[in-house]
């Protein structure tokens, strides 16, 4: 993955997930580039509210593709997001968790930092660093 990509926090971007393998480019992190139009920056653990909402936007995440090599997510899987439909979860109540370290910075182009805060997982002992 490129070394110059930031995450929210101004660190460099951490992996996101491995099982089932997220990004846009399949690479385990919320890399995102010109080719990645829907912008899928935002690595959320989702949950079974987050993934009904989704399917329901008509962006099913727990169907099996397997022609995309896609097993369909389970709460609890972390993935990178596309920004727009993360915000569109958190506008309605059903916002997934977000790893603040494994969000592209490019996430806040479109989703107030504010609003990843509020749902973050990985907030550490010292917060300090988040302020």
């Amino acid at each position: 993955m490129p070394q110059d990509e930031r995450n929210v926090l101004g660190g460099p971007l951490q992996p996101c997930g491995t099982e089932p393998l997220t990004g846009f480019y399949r690479d385990g992190c919320c890399s995102t580039g010109p080719e990645d139009l829907g912008s899928h920056t935002v690595c959320a653990v989702v949950s079974a509210e987050f993934l009904v909402m989704q399917r329901e936007l008509g962006n099913d995440l727990s169907t099996p593709r397997p022609e995309y090599g896609f097993p369909g997510l389970r709460p609890g899987d972390r993935w990178c997001v596309v920004a727009v439909r993360w915000l569109q979860a958190y506008q309605a109540g059903a916002a997934a968790g977000v790893v603040l370290a494994a969000t592209n910075e490019r996430a806040l182009e479109i989703v107030p930092m504010e609003a990843l805060r509020q749902h973050a997982v990985d907030v550490p002992d010292d917060i300090s660093a988040l302020e």
